[in-house]
């Protein structure tokens, strides 16, 4: 690693509570967006800093991480996801300073996000928040199983993201503030690619096996809750500062589409109590139909205006970056 790449990543994680300087993570930027730029060494110091027992510069070295994770290019997070562990700061505790506190606490919440975000470019094998959108994106063209698999892997990563769980009045410093940016950026794009995810999960409900809808099910009560959580996010977000023209109004999904799922549920458990044995099954089963009210509802207007919404605020923040 170049001199001056070594100088912006010690720039960058300085022990002034303020955010990591803009200057400074543009020169790391422009490094590893370089050709055949090793961003293993760049890697290195940043984990290493990590290592600090100073609040100020371990939570710096986290929000340098994730700005290169959210504006680099591929190459720094599939290398980081490469590594057998990331960050192991599941006990760090700064108590030199009547603030290091609290602020430890949302250090491990943030390294187990940056963690989970991590793991799950190596699950998926890649970054989920950069993946294409719209009919022909991945999340709208996965296959059931592949759909199952991806949705329950960014439900751990959007947990994790949500767990951050800061108030306004602890967004107190430049740090705080920059590594909340971070995570409200990604959580637009964690969200959309969640609800194309879901819209897949639904066009595909009614041809799946009964242990498929029972996981689908699942999923799909797990995204409603999850909804509502990040409506309060993206509250806590317009009073921290975060411009509002940025921040998207999503409404709740309509429970009459959770009970339409529930009760095809039921009806193919119903069945299944009710089939004789497996060899006179073929001679008479009938193909089940799709149900008019879901497959209404799944293309209805409220998802397509969460996700028209979130389109908007993602391709703007993309075109900023």
């Amino acid at each position: 690693m170049g001199s001056s790449a070594c100088k912006a990543a010690l720039g960058a994680t300085s022990d002034e509570p303020t955010e990591p300087e803009p200057k400074h993570l543009a020169n790391l930027i422009q490094y590893i967006n370089g050709t055949n730029m090793s961003v293993e060494r760049l890697a290195d110091v940043l984990s290493e800093k990590t290592g600090s027992r100073s609040w100020v510069v371990v939570f710096k070295a986290l929000v340098t991480v994730h700005h290169l994770m959210v504006h680099g290019n591929e190459r720094f997070i599939q290398h980081l996801a490469s590594r057998n562990s990331l960050f192991t700061l599941h006990n760090f505790l700064d108590k030199s300073v009547i603030e290091g506190y609290t602020m430890s606490t949302f250090i491990r919440r943030y390294s187990r996000y940056l963690n989970e975000k991590s793991l799950a470019c190596r699950l998926i094998a890649l970054d989920i928040t950069k993946t294409k959108r719209g009919m022909d994106g991945m999340m709208r063209t996965l296959d059931t199983k592949q759909l199952l698999n991806t949705l329950l892997v960014i439900q751990i990563q959007f947990d994790a993201l949500l767990n951050f769980n800061a108030n306004p009045d602890e967004v107190t410093n430049g740090v705080m503030h920059a590594a909340f940016t971070l995570l409200f950026k990604d959580s637009l794009r964690l969200f959309a690619a969640y609800n194309e995810g879901i819209l897949n999960l639904l066009d595909k409900f009614f041809g799946m096996t009964k242990n498929q809808c029972k996981e689908s099910l699942d999923i799909y009560i797990k995204f409603l809750e999850r909804t509502t959580k990040m409506a309060h996010f993206l509250k806590v977000a317009e009073q921290v500062g975060i411009d509002q023209n940025d921040i998207p109004y999503l409404t709740q999904a309509p429970y009459s589409l959770l009970e339409a799922l529930k009760q095809h549920l039921a009806s193919l458990e119903e069945k299944e109590d009710s089939l004789p044995p497996y060899s006179l099954q073929h001679a008479w089963i009938p193909s089940i139909p799709n149900n008019p009210v879901v497959k209404t509802s799944a293309s209805g207007s409220w998802f397509t205006g969460n996700i028209t919404r979130l389109y908007d605020d993602v391709s703007n923040d993309q075109g900023q970056d």
